[in-house]
């Protein structure tokens, strides 16, 4: 004869808790590390940013840069796949694979931001203090976008924290439904357009921007079209038909396509 252990109410509850307070830990991570990612990218406030001075040769460098970055979009990418999350879920609790989720990308870049190595070298720069300012400014729109839109379709949710709230009550997240709100209507994917802007916007583009910028960029053209299947996958023809009206990341240009 065996017998069966159930959990008490107790225990549920300290790991309901629990849960929830990890989700808050890793968003406050999330939110740490996107500050220095801004500053890290504009060559402002942190102790070590794109542009700091080279410590290594320019093809030592360029290899661990390279690795970096390579390492990021694995992480980030692979484990948005739903093949991925399938399986990981046996491992991790579904309330809280989106924590995990962001905390692992979050530590990425956190890698990165430790181990990035300057390269040098100036391909451009502007010395106008106005083309300075404006260039300043246009990368720091490019932030707000990607935070902003984030709001626009469902913060809480995109980093984990209404999961682990419903958890905590409880309660089943609703799934997701398709709506384009706000930029939406305009690009498929107004995150990505903001980070463009953001890394591309330099007055100052020095090699090390540049294999950032170029190595995100590709990045961002491959992630498109993983995620693009997942949401084919999830919401059908409307995505579809969503696909064929707007454009994936520059406003109006198949305003003549749509009209035939």
């Amino acid at each position: 004869m065996t017998t069966q252990i159930v959990p008490s109410q107790s225990q549920n509850r300290f790991g309901r808790v629990a849960a929830f307070a990890y989700g808050i830990t890793a968003y406050f991570i999330f939110l740490a590390t996107f500050l220095y990612a801004c500053g890290f990218v504009g060559n402002v406030i942190v102790p070590r940013s794109i542009d700091s001075a080279p410590i290594v040769p320019l093809g030592h460098a360029l290899m661990v840069n390279i690795a970096l970055l390579g390492l990021f979009a694995l992480q980030h990418s692979g484990m948005a796949r739903k093949e991925f999350k399938q399986k990981w879920t046996k491992i991790v609790p579904k309330a809280v694979e989106r924590s995990t989720y962001v905390l692992f990308t979050s530590l990425c870049l956190i890698t990165l931001f430790y181990f990035w190595q300057p390269m040098g070298g100036s391909l451009w720069q502007i010395n106008s203090p106005i083309g300075t300012v404006a260039l300043h400014s246009l990368s720091a729109i490019g932030w707000l976008i990607v935070l902003g839109t984030t709001f626009l379709i469902n913060h809480f949710e995109l980093f984990g924290l209404q999961q682990v709230w419903f958890y905590l009550r409880g309660k089943n997240s609703a799934p997701a439904k398709f709506v384009t709100p706000g930029l939406y209507k305009y690009v498929r994917h107004p995150l990505y357009v903001g980070f463009l802007i953001a890394f591309w916007a330099t007055p100052c583009m020095t090699v090390a921007h540049l294999v950032f910028s170029l190595m995100v960029t590709l990045y961002v053209l491959s992630a498109i079209q993983l995620e693009e299947r997942d949401l084919i996958a999830d919401h059908g023809e409307n995505y579809k038909s969503y696909r064929r009206r707007v454009p994936m990341l520059i406003p109006f240009t198949r305003s003549r396509r749509s009209a035939s």
